[in-house]
């Protein structure tokens, strides 16, 4: 399993699952246009916004992000996301909730 990469892609994606889960219109808007700057397809948009992912990692990743706790962490973990990218999820997951209306 290769490792994962919080790059601009994942962190969109992140994005866009909280700014669902908060019910965030705009936020959602902006991802999506970005979104397909980057080439995600309409199925990809759908899962995000239900929370998830069809990349395995990614969908744990997000999952984190949605939930921070240790469960999630762990299931995370045992993706293959080492603790520095759990952390740095968090975190993001974190500076963004700052952000909600």
């Amino acid at each position: 399993m290769n490792p994962f990469k919080l790059d601009a892609r994942a962190t969109l994606s992140i994005d866009i699952a909280l700014a669902a889960a908060s019910g965030d219109g705009e936020r959602i808007s902006h991802g999506e246009q970005a979104a397909c700057i980057l080439g995600l397809t309409g199925a990809e948009l759908n899962a995000l916004r239900k929370g998830s992912s069809f990349d395995f990692q990614l969908s744990r990743a997000i999952g984190l992000a949605l939930a921070p706790h240790d469960a999630s962490r762990e299931r995370a973990q045992r993706a293959g996301l080492d603790h520095k990218a759990c952390e740095a999820i968090e975190a993001f997951a974190a500076s963004r909730a700052l952000n909600r209306p």
